[in-house]
């Protein structure tokens, strides 16, 4: 295939999931720096390989190649202190907020962060591409290289862990 069509192959197929690549890249690594040069690695990497595209869903590949990035950098990295998020620099903007209902929302938004944060990671990462990405059982089985019923299991005890510490959290 000839460069230039190659490319634009390429940005037509994995280009538009960019958001989705940097979200899960942001939860792994649980900092905005290190999941901007993860996703950004990712894609270098997407690119150099893209031959090795086989035409399905260039979403959950690309979210494949940058879970590998980050667990690659997480292993490198070892267990160093990550900064924290920001829920006002990454949270959605209200049109027009009242006092009460910004509060009530930013004690909400932080229990949940706060406990989708202290979930291991292969639950915190099952959690992100099940409920934040929409992603099938079976195209979380795909990316994570794992069986579908591990995939099922590890969503079920992500989120019984969210409730209890929700739980906990509100009392």
């Amino acid at each position: 295939m000839d460069p230039a069509r190659r490319l634009a192959l390429f940005e037509q197929t994995v280009l538009p999931h960019l958001n989705a690549a940097y979200n899960l890249a942001r939860w792994l690594t649980r900092n905005a720096h290190d999941a901007e040069d993860m996703t950004q690695e990712a894609y270098l990497r997407a690119f150099r390989s893209f031959d090795t595209f086989q035409g399905q869903d260039g979403r959950a590949w690309l979210l494949a190649v940058v879970r590998n990035t980050c667990f690659t950098w997480l292993r490198k990295r070892g267990n160093q202190p990550v900064e924290e998020f920001d829920e006002q620099m990454h949270g959605a903007a209200d049109e027009s907020p009242n006092a009460e209902s910004v509060l009530i929302q930013q004690a909400a938004l932080g229990s949940l962060q706060e406990c989708v944060e202290a979930l291991p990671l292969e639950f915190r990462e099952a959690i992100v591409l099940r409920e934040l990405e929409e992603l099938s059982y079976k195209e979380i089985s795909e990316i994570t290289r794992v069986p579908v019923g591990t995939v099922m299991s590890r969503l079920a005890r992500a989120r019984k862990r969210l409730q209890e510490c929700l739980a906990g959290a509100l009392s």
